[in-house]
């Protein structure tokens, strides 16, 4: 598998925020969101091929519990599926986080799932690709169905998301207690100063706040 980075961090998004949780991020993304915080794993991946086997051998000697499953688009990977077994057999509680563009094989204990709005749409030659595989509705409907414990992680970058929000959540048929709401951002202070506008939404729909604990506690950069 290609590999960005691994590393043991505090969970620092969505329903399980602050949970100690030992993270394997993937390179590769086949989507180019405008505000992506990540760009080694997307716009200019990078990485290291990483046996399965040495991945979960890496994880059981972390100690922890929790492994997150992150990228870029871990369900790129071909060897996704022996992984997440390999984790779960192990005895860890895993958390996949997926724009839910691809379906393949896995397993997992909480589906992270975080489609993208229009916020997300690059400028220049991406974007015609990225909007058509951000605008499917058929991958992610079905990995929901698969995975009855979710969430459905949307960023918020400004109130014209919310249309956008509100209109994903019907169409996938998510109840609004496993909608998480997020604001943008790539630092504390850019997430501080849309947090406001986005706790006002979920008070308004009924949905659940999530900070980004990992820029509070850490600030940006890899291995957090």
């Amino acid at each position: 598998m290609l590999i960005a980075e691994t590393f043991a961090s505090l969970q620092g998004e969505g329903v399980l925020v602050g949970t100690p949780s030992f993270f394997i991020r993937t390179s590769g993304c086949n989507l180019r969101c405008a505000w992506c915080d990540t760009p080694y794993t997307s716009w200019r991946p990078e990485g290291r091929r990483r046996r399965v086997e040495d991945l979960v051998a890496e994880a059981r000697a972390s100690g922890l519990g929790h492994v997150v499953l992150t990228g870029g688009e871990p369900l790129l990977q071909r060897e996704v599926g022996r992984l997440t077994v390999g984790l779960r057999r192990g005895g860890h509680h895993l958390t996949v986080e997926t724009a839910g563009t691809v379906e393949p094989a896995f397993e997992c204990d909480l589906l992270s799932l975080s489609p993208k709005t229009s916020s997300s749409d690059p400028p220049g030659p991406h974007r015609e690709r990225h909007v058509r595989l951000r605008s499917r509705l058929g991958p992610p409907s079905r990995l929901l169905r698969r995975f009855p414990e979710h969430q459905l992680k949307l960023v918020v970058r400004h109130g014209d998301d919310l249309p956008e929000v509100l209109d994903l959540v019907a169409a996938l048929g998510v109840e609004r207690a496993r909608v998480v709401l997020m604001p943008e951002g790539r630092t504390a202070a850019e997430v501080a100063a849309r947090a406001p506008l986005v706790a006002a939404l979920c008070l308004e729909h009924g949905f659940r706040y999530t900070p980004r604990l990992h820029l509070d506690l850490f600030g940006g950069g890899r291995g957090v």
